[in-house]
């Protein structure tokens, strides 16, 4: 026969015990786990905030309007152009009146008892700019000497005294001639019964505009 003997017993597996050491290790690694996890979060929480501070900044610099309360647009004709320094203009060129001479001249230097000598007072510009010049009667002197002797001037005996103002050109020249009926004259253009003496005697002729005088014209009467 066969002995039912009892069923065997199950025995509970005996409870491990953890060391105390293993037991600060695992402490220590969840501790260190929830700092790693605390920094990260704050982390992103920082970034976040500087990202939102300086969006918020951008949009507030570009937002705000210039003084006056009036935001400048490029462009717009109405915002204030900054303003350009003007050049200089060039100084126009004047006219030297220094440069302005009178010359004087007859058209022979001996004439025969018929002739008639024929005086030409002569203005030259002699600047590089045009020059204005009176050349009326008013300025104008034809003049004749012998030595001391005054012989004619043709202010004596002249009827009107006009301006005449000419543009003169440089270089450039402008005449007046006067045809001397070979008499004397006197201020006042009092009648005067000598005549200038003949037999190739020797003449002056000298050519005033204003305060310019001319160099003397020597020539002969027969």
């Amino acid at each position: 026969m066969v002995r039912q003997g009892k069923p065997a017993t199950s025995r509970p597996a005996p409870k491990r015990t953890v060391s105390p050491a293993v037991y600060r290790r695992r402490r220590l690694f969840v501790g260190v786990a929830l700092l790693v996890v605390l920094a990260v979060v704050l982390g992103g929480l920082a970034a976040a905030g500087v990202f939102r501070g300086s969006t918020e900044q951008a949009s507030s610099t570009q937002s705000t309007p210039p003084s006056g309360g009036e935001t400048a647009v490029a462009g717009d004709p109405t915002s204030a152009p900054t303003a350009e320094p003007t050049p200089t203009a060039p100084a126009t060129p004047t006219c030297d009146q220094n440069l302005v001479t009178v010359a004087a001249a007859t058209d022979k230097t001996l004439y025969l008892a018929d002739e008639k000598p024929m005086l030409t007072l002569q203005v030259t510009n002699g600047g590089t700019v045009a020059c204005e010049v009176n050349m009326g009667t008013s300025q104008m002197e034809f003049l004749v000497t012998s030595g001391t002797d005054r012989i004619f001037s043709s202010k004596d005996c002249q009827a009107k005294s006009e301006d005449l103002v000419k543009v003169i050109q440089p270089g450039q020249s402008e005449s007046a001639n006067f045809p001397w009926q070979r008499n004397r004259s006197v201020e006042g253009c009092q009648p005067v019964a000598a005549v200038p003496g003949a037999g190739g005697a020797y003449y002056v002729y000298t050519a005033k505009l204003g305060k310019r005088t001319s160099q003397k014209a020597v020539f002969q009467l027969q």
